[in-house]
């Protein structure tokens, strides 16, 4: 109950209200733009986002101190993975839910900007669905696709960590220089575990498709 209370009491904060408005706005356009290109969110992706949500914020609280308040994560890698498997739109909902959630689990409030280090690096890693050639699920990935997972990755941590900066500097009123090691830290965690991990993962899965594809054609 108290997770819950934590939950949405940070909601209504002036943090909050901001996060949550930005989250909104950008899941609206990231709707209509998919919309136009064909490709609303499927009853599969929901149910994907609530599960991946979830396991996020569970996996969360296994965590490593590394720094001042800053940890080495293992449920960083599951965003990249969602976020190729099911979009930005995915990628970026399991990120700001799950962090929000653990966040409001495990210490009785929600920190905003650093929710958005998580959804960054899911609604970036999600971009590489851009490519209609890519579709891991069925086996298909590419060289070219692993690299463009590599690029959007750190993409999404340089992004998240803008604006974890500012959301830290000008809205709860962090000294700079703290939010400068903490940022460097947590980006070397992540790299570790999504370049290490992550990305490989994905095209491990994608070519046990391809062959799990190819017994079901042999029989």
């Amino acid at each position: 109950m108290e997770g819950i209370k934590g939950f949405f009491t940070s909601i209504i904060t002036l943090q909050g209200l901001i996060a949550v408005g930005i989250a909104v706005v950008l899941c609206i356009i990231i709707f209509l733009i998919s919309k136009k290109r064909g490709k609303s969110m499927s009853t599969k992706t929901v149910v994907a986002v609530g599960i991946g949500a979830a396991l996020y914020a569970a996996l969360s609280a296994v965590a490593i101190p590394i720094g001042p308040n800053t940890s080495f994560r293992i449920a960083i890698v599951l965003l990249p993975i969602f976020g190729a498997f099911f979009g930005p739109a995915a990628g970026f909902l399991i990120g700001f839910i799950g962090h929000a959630l653990n966040d409001a689990f495990m210490y009785g409030s929600v920190w905003w900007s650093w929710v958005f280090m998580s959804a960054m690096l899911g609604f970036f890693g999600g971009f590489v669905r851009m490519d209609k050639r890519f579709d891991p699920l069925n086996g298909v990935c590419t060289k070219l696709n692993i690299l463009s997972l590599y690029i959007w990755s750190a993409v999404g941590m340089f992004v998240g960590s803008m604006m974890a900066y500012f959301g830290d500097v000008h809205l709860y009123g962090e000294p700079a220089e703290k939010l400068f090691i903490q940022i460097t830290l947590a980006n070397i965690s992540n790299l570790v575990v999504v370049f290490v991990i992550g990305v490989p993962a994905i095209a491990i899965i994608a070519k046990s498709r391809t062959k799990n594809s190819g017994l079901t054609k042999g029989k």
